[in-house]
């Protein structure tokens, strides 16, 4: 029995039935906006991940479903319905409630890619950000466009796109609104890849099945280095990256990949 099996999504529908999993976000009718329930359907997404790895899952895959939108945004209804004597409140909790959740993306044990078929708006791009990377077809749309609606971005959005793209991009994007295609997203480096949608799954997929080859524990730790050093200090950076890398000298799989390195064979790894 798969550790999912008992995990119910409402708006999400999750490809378990191989190590790299698929998500796509379900709400064709709302361009696959984020409202509370998708929040909690993410929110169960990453819990499932923690559980299946690394026997069941080693990656995933994030993308919405039909060819229009990724995700186009928060859901302007519930932001709207906000507007009352508890709107600071409420809309504080919604935003760390996203923040809670897209965290656990990035901090997540498996590489977690976005496959940006269409809009990426406001959350969506937030979303995207969240990712290890971004993958986007040719008719992806980018996007915080929060600042006309009397907003800014709540799920992250300020705090990721200066650390991808550099602070004066950031800025413009973030105070302007402005909205960019997916050629001018891979220019500046907020994209790694673009291509056109019906070959965008695929390219996710090739691109995680190299990590298939790796050690799960090795390919982890590679992340959770990368994650914790960014804003550290040059000292503590490398102190962080040479206690991840001792670490492993625990596992079976260092052993198992140094041995098969030496004997010139093919590695087994198994995740211990």
């Amino acid at each position: 029995m798969s550790s999912t099996d008992k995990v119910t999504y409402k708006f999400i529908k999750v490809d378990t039935s191989n190590l790299i999993w698929v998500a796509q976000i379900s709400r064709p009718e709302a361009l696959n906006a984020l409202n509370q329930d998708v929040l909690q359907d993410l929110g169960n997404l990453t819990e499932a991940i923690e559980a299946a790895f690394p026997k069941t899952c080693r990656g995933l895959i994030i993308t919405g479903e039909g060819e229009k939108s990724f995700v186009a945004g928060a859901d302007i209804k519930q932001l709207n319905a906000l507007s009352s004597a508890e709107s600071v409140s409420g809309a504080f909790e919604f935003a760390q409630k996203g923040q809670k959740i897209f965290r656990k993306f990035e901090k997540a044990s498996v590489p977690v890619v976005a496959a940006v078929n269409g809009f990426a708006l406001g959350g969506g791009c937030e979303l995207a950000l969240s990712c290890d990377w971004i993958f986007a077809s040719e008719n992806a749309k980018f996007g915080l466009p929060e600042v006309s609606l009397g907003l800014i971005p709540g799920f992250g959005g300020t705090v990721r796109l200066s650390r991808v793209i550099g602070i004066q991009r950031a800025r413009q994007l973030a105070m302007t609104g402005e909205m960019v295609s997916a050629a001018r997203a891979l220019e500046m480096g907020l994209v790694s890849k673009v291509v056109p949608q019906t070959q965008l799954l695929a390219e996710c997929q090739a691109s995680l099945k190299l990590v298939l080859e790796r050690s799960p524990l090795a390919v982890a730790r590679a992340k959770k280095s990368v994650l914790e050093a960014y804003d550290a200090d040059l000292d503590q950076a490398m102190r962080i990256e040479a206690l991840h890398f001792s670490d492993l000298f625990r596992s079976q799989d260092m052993k198992e990949g140094t041995s098969a390195f030496l004997e010139k064979r093919k590695p087994v790894f198994t995740g211990v």
